[in-house]
């Protein structure tokens, strides 16, 4: 069975040594992952309420513009996404809970 390709239709920017707004984007949203990890640990070592308060405002922002950066590529069309299978989705599973089982002894 073939991978079916979920995507939209490309929009094409000017490839050269200049940056385009493609590679704008792709800068953006990799600082955005960046920065939503990097909040994650600061959340967790949050030395009070009032602090841990504060930086999960500031980690629900970031998750925001995190998404609306992704959900902008997608739309148009610098983010591809594959359909996949059953047997795909078991084969990960079973995988995933080998490495479980293993970590549990």
């Amino acid at each position: 069975m073939e991978n079916k390709k979920v995507s939209n239709p490309k929009l094409e920017v000017k490839e050269g040594l200049n940056l385009n707004d493609k590679d704008y984007m792709t800068n953006l949203l990799s600082t955005l992952k960046a920065m939503v990890k990097d909040m994650t640990v600061a959340l967790t070592e949050a030395s009070n309420s009032k602090i841990y308060s504060e930086y999960k405002n500031m980690y629900e922002e970031l998750l925001k513009l995190q998404r609306a950066s992704y959900e902008l590529m997608f739309k148009l069309g610098w983010y591809t996404l594959e359909e996949t299978t059953q047997n795909k989705k078991d084969t990960l599973e079973k995988e995933l809970q080998t490495q479980l089982d293993n970590l549990q002894n």
